[in-house]
């Protein structure tokens, strides 16, 4: 099965660990049957990677699922990345239109769009996208996620009862104490991780990977 489908596939919760910063953490995520990675080229990310020292992303290509994540970026930089065979999945988790979207899927690049959830009204265009999946994440002002806190998810089951064929990727404050309620609360096709499964920003703690997995298959 390729990699996104087994990803997003609704037969079990699978794990994205977000916001990785070095070859020797994607190298032991895929060591431990992590399904995808997430590496942020938002400059203002605290977890932020310049393309330039990414290229062992394409040492990768295979063995994990690798997406790109961008806040407001100009579609010519992003492409450039898919072009050299660094990205399997685009996520847009900034102020992205769906007619800006348009470019990926003309592309035939699979896209995640992410969503800051303060009310459910700020899902009502969420599904005129075209996306894979949709992330959905805590709202914080000024922030375009990663920021350790967690929202009513609620929400996230009412929108999937009402967009049952649309994948969520479920981030926010999760963690290994919580992640297998969050896995059955809301019954996501996945959930993200970046700060709950660190020793410092970009710098992943392999125990808290493990006790996430551990989490999601008991």
């Amino acid at each position: 099965m390729p990699l996104l489908e087994r990803f997003l596939s609704p037969e079990s919760v699978s794990l994205k660990i977000c916001g990785v910063t070095l070859r020797d953490d994607a190298e032991q995520l895929v060591t431990l049957g992590v399904a995808a990675l997430g590496v942020n080229f938002w400059p203002q990310s605290q977890r932020f990677i310049a393309p330039e020292n990414a290229a062992w992303l394409h040492e990768l290509a295979g063995k994990i699922l690798r997406v790109g994540v961008f806040v407001n970026a100009s579609a010519t930089a992003v492409l450039q990345l898919v072009d050299r065979g660094l990205l399997d999945v685009v996520q847009l988790h900034g102020d992205e239109t769906p007619a800006q979207t348009t470019i990926y899927q003309n592309a035939g690049i699979p896209i995640f769009k992410a969503f800051r959830v303060s009310t459910p009204a700020d899902l009502e265009h969420a599904a005129d996208f075209g996306a894979h999946a949709i992330l959905l994440d805590a709202h914080a002002p000024g922030s375009y996620g990663g920021t350790g806190t967690s929202f009513d998810w609620n929400a996230a089951r009412d929108f999937k009862s009402n967009n049952p064929l649309l994948p969520i990727i479920l981030a926010g404050g999760i963690v290994p104490a919580n992640a297998a309620l969050a896995a059955a609360a809301v019954q996501p096709a996945a959930l993200d991780v970046a700060s709950g499964a660190e020793l410092s920003p970009g710098i992943k703690d392999f125990q808290k990977v493990s006790a996430l997995l551990a989490a999601l298959h008991h």
